[in-house]
């Protein structure tokens, strides 16, 4: 910047509210012919302003701070604002409440003193030097003898963000609320029976399934305790693809010596019995059990509107009730029962019917965690009550894990997943006593459960069943 000429009468015509400072440059002169072309573009026109009196720090009395208004300036009391901005390094400063007396004012635009930093803003006594741009600032008038200075746009973007923020913080407080809500009443409802063992656990996490098919009228009679009509071990590895494999309900075990068939453990030995039976089968631990009672399945169904299921036959079969016409099917809670029923017209039988049970579990399981049933409150709650009624799991089970085992059941019967049954090698072994069994190969089964524990398994379907289908 170019200095004016000058001449020594200068000293004394300073701003007054601008004392020199021992750490500050002086302002050079101003020109002496009275022009006002090359004044500094940070004060007022020499004409219109009112020279001060003395060339110390202090403001004499003749230059009083009371209601005195330049063009293009306010001076008031306790505010002198500079409009417009230039880029003179004074230019756009507002200065409200005592003098610089207390600091002192470099040349890089940071007042050192009393509150303020090299950040350009003085707080208390409202120093702020803005050097973003070279856009004239809005004179805006005074109101109650008060500066009003304009809010910088950024403000009110922060504004916006505080306020976007805020609302998120209380949808989250507000979701918080009503997922623990939730989770106490899910797990206030949760039908709870002691099923674990306390074999050493295992890094994965696998569930034992079990559906159990209530009858009614003589049928009920004849059966004391309860049997097992479907048996399966749902198998989530740290890394790798879910599994569900099928166990036969007529597989010979051993209790205690005594040789039985798996789905008669419970009904003499106790629950933590049959679950000891397929840890012996798996070689690995078993960390919850659900029990389903398929005489609750008409009410599930129905809660979610039904299901899909596909069947290439055509049967009619008496002792189930089932009618279905060969194809895929929308069936409600009556049909999908009496389809995982129905065996006597199926030529695998029981192998059959396990295979049609699984089928059934997984429509449910499809449907129950669809985009269509989670996002409608009242079928997630009709489904939760009469799924909980119709459900009994183990005493260490919580809302968290019944959801875990609801998305590795989804995946394992997806197409990512390994499905299948357990390998034997003579479905007919006859066993005085006992009658005609499914003869396990056991060499063969903990090579499968090993490499669908630790997850190097590949997606498809396993086991003798898929063998001979193929």
């Amino acid at each position: 910047m170019t200095k004016p000429n000058s001449d020594d009468s200068y000293d004394n015509e300073q701003p007054p509210s601008f004392a020199p400072s021992r750490n500050r440059r002086m302002r050079q002169p101003l020109p002496s012919n009275n022009s006002n072309d090359n004044i500094p573009p940070s004060f007022a026109p020499n004409s219109n302003r009112r020279k001060a009196t003395a060339s110390s720090s202090n403001i004499s009395s003749d230059n009083s701070r009371t209601n005195n208004r330049y063009e293009n300036n306010s001076y008031t009391e306790n505010a002198y604002t500079n409009s417009p901005r230039t880029n003179s390094p004074r230019a756009s400063r507002s200065y409200t409440g005592g003098s610089y007396a207390s600091g002192s004012y470099a040349g890089n635009n940071s007042y050192t003193g009393n509150n303020l930093r090299e950040s350009n803003s003085y707080s208390g006594n409202a120093y702020t030097n803005d050097p973003r741009t070279n856009i004239p600032r809005e004179n805006k008038p005074l109101e109650n003898n008060n500066p009003a200075i304009a809010i910088p746009k950024k403000r009110k973007k922060h504004y916006i963000l505080m306020t976007i923020s805020l609302l998120m913080c209380i949808s989250l407080i507000v979701a918080a609320i009503v997922g623990n809500n939730t989770y106490h009443w899910v797990e206030s409802r949760i039908q709870k029976t002691h099923w674990l063992t306390n074999t050493n656990d295992t890094p994965e996490k696998t569930w034992l399934i079990l559906g159990s098919d209530q009858r009614e009228g003589e049928e009920a009679k004849e059966i004391t305790g309860f049997r097992m009509d479907s048996i399966l071990v749902l198998t989530k590895p740290a890394n790798g693809h879910s599994s569900l494999i099928s166990i036969p309900r007529d597989s010979l075990v051993s209790v205690n010596n005594n040789k039985m068939k798996i789905n008669t453990v419970a009904q003499f030995f106790g629950k933590p019995a049959l679950t000891k039976v397929i840890e012996n089968i798996t070689g690995h631990h078993i960390d919850h059990v659900a029990e389903i009672r398929f005489g609750g399945l008409t009410h599930v169904v129905d809660s979610i509107g039904g299901i899909e299921l596909c069947y290439n036959r055509t049967v009619k079969d008496r002792f189930s009730g089932l009618n279905w016409k060969a194809g895929c099917h929308h069936a409600n809670g009556n049909t999908a029962l009496a389809f995982s029923r129905m065996r006597y017209e199926d030529p695998e039988s029981d192998f059959g019917r396990a295979k049609r049970q699984r089928m059934v579990i997984s429509a449910i399981i499809k449907k129950a965690t669809s985009k269509d049933t989670l996002t409608n409150f009242g079928r997630v709650k009709k489904l939760t009550e009469t799924g909980l009624k119709s459900f009994v799991f183990d005493e260490k089970s919580t809302p968290m894990s019944l959801a875990d085992m609801a998305f590795a059941f989804k995946e394992a019967t997806g197409p990512n997943g390994i499905s299948g049954t357990v390998y034997w090698t003579d479905p007919n072994y006859f066993v005085p006593g006992v009658g005609s069994s499914v003869l396990l190969d056991d060499d063969k089964n903990t090579k499968l459960f090993d490499s669908l524990s630790s997850g190097t398994h590949k997606p498809g379907t396993v086991g003798t069943l898929a063998e001979m289908e193929k």
